[in-house]
Order: structure tokens, then sequence, then C-alpha cells
């Protein structure tokens, strides 16, 4: 726990201040992050991390990250043409190795290029848009799924009784998972009441169902990764932590979800 704590302490302090930063200090992080994530994704399906097709992966997730707005300039593809060519890529390499990677690894990696690079990408884009208040959104954010996490750890400790998903996470209970929404909402309507210009309470009681409910499900797919490969953290790299995966699973699900079903006023 102590070791835990540290990690936890001085990771987070570098994180939140370059977050406070932004600009080219906070993309370069959430960059190297995505790669390390890719890294650790690539390592879990028992693929050489260091492989043509790991390395296609990794040139993937930069593509991902590249900041169009602090370069001041528009995307040279939309969505959906670069996720077109980038699968184009993947499938061809089965044609090149000649099913040296087959079909289920590219498509696994697909998979993970998909699920990191645009988790972390939307991390960025919330930070940088908004105007100024962009540091605003990414902490609200931030908070709600930390406090749901918090909620559910130490709710599901005194009052857990009945298991959630026994199957794929035997500790996580109904009542923990109950507990992280309330705290969730309590912290996104806490933000409403701080800049009610910014945040309605309407939207803020979405906003914080939205992150407790879709970040534990994000907790839940990376435990069911786990499972099905046998192991118990996706990396190394946080002492008490585990890898970048595992502290970031809940964040790259819920950063594109909040987006895309734009419960973010300025998106």
């Amino acid at each position: 726990m102590k070791q835990r704590l540290i990690t936890g302490i001085v990771a987070g302090a570098v994180f939140l201040g370059l977050c406070a930063l932004g600009g080219w200090s906070y993309q370069l992080l959430l960059t190297g992050m995505a790669l390390i994530g890719m890294f650790e994704f690539v390592k879990m399906t028992g693929l050489s991390p260091f492989s043509s097709t790991s390395l296609l992966g990794y040139a993937s997730i930069v593509c991902f990250m590249i900041p169009w707005g602090l370069l001041g300039v528009s995307p040279w593809l939309s969505w959906e043409q670069g996720l077109w060519l980038m699968l184009l890529l993947f499938l061809l390499v089965t044609v090149f190795t000649k099913n040296k990677q087959d079909i289920k690894i590219t498509a696994l990696l697909f998979t993970g290029i998909v699920y990191i690079g645009m988790g972390f990408s939307y991390m960025g884009t919330a930070r940088a848009a908004g105007d100024e208040h962009g540091l605003f959104w990414t902490l609200l954010l931030l908070c709600c799924i930390w406090g749901s996490d918090a909620g559910a750890y130490f709710v599901g400790r005194s009052f857990g009784k009945n298991k959630l998903w026994p199957a794929i996470s035997p500790n996580k209970t109904v009542e923990g998972a109950l507990g992280g929404v309330l705290i969730s909402v309590v912290i996104s309507v806490i933000f409403a009441l701080f800049v009610p210009d910014l945040l309605t309470i309407g939207r803020a009681l979405l906003i914080g169902i939205s992150c407790a409910v879709l970040g534990q499900l994000g907790d839940l797919v990376q435990s069911a990764y786990k499972r099905v490969y046998g192991i118990k953290d996706s990396g190394s790299l946080l002492p008490g932590h585990g890898g970048i995966l595992d502290r970031c699973d809940s964040w790259i699900i819920v950063f594109p979800f909040v987006h895309i079903v734009m419960l973010m006023p300025y998106y």
C-alpha cells in the first residue's frame, strides 16, 4: 500500500501538472502513454513488441495522436478515411507475411489501436477544446472517474455482498458499483454548482452517470482481456498499480463516449 501510495502521488502530480500546462507538454505525455499502452497490449497478445506488425500498430497510434489544432492545420483525412486506410494496412499484413501474422492477430491489433488510440486522442481533444475551459472539462471527467473508482472500492469493502460480475472481476460488487455512481454524480453536481455558466445540473447528472457506468465497464473490459491471457497486470511501469492500461482503462472509454454522444457542450 505504501508503494502504491507513493507511486500514485508522484505519477498523479506529474500528470496533473502537465495537464494544467496543456499544449505540447500534455499532448506529448498523452502520446507517450498511448504508445506504452499499445506496447502493453501487444505483449498481452503474445506477439513480439518489435515485430513489423507491432511497429505498424505504434505508427497508427502516433497518427491518432497528431494534434492538428496545435499544428494550426486541418486533418488530411477524416476519421472514417483514416480508419479505413489503417484497416487496409493491417489486412495486407496477412498477405505480405503469407499468413505468418494471421487475421486473428491483425484483427486484435487493429482493435487495440482503435481502443487505445481513440481513447488517448479524445483526452487531448478535451484539454484543447472549449477555448480556455478545456482544463475544466478534463478535470471534471477525471474527478468523476476517480471518484467512481474510490466510491466503488470503499463502498464495496464496507457494504458489498452481491457480486457484480464474478466471472470477470470477482471482487467487484453491485453495492460498490452503485456507490461509485453516486460519488461520481455528487462530484459532477459540485462542479456544476461552482461553474453554473459552463455546466447545468441536468448535464452534470448525465456526465456523472456516464463517467461512473462507462468507467466501470472500461475496467471490466481490461479485466476480461487480462483473464483471457492469464495475467494480473497489463504492465509494470507503475509499481503497485501495474501498467498504463491498468490505470487508464476507464479514461480511454469515458473520454470518447462523452464526446461521441455530445455530452460535452463545446463539441
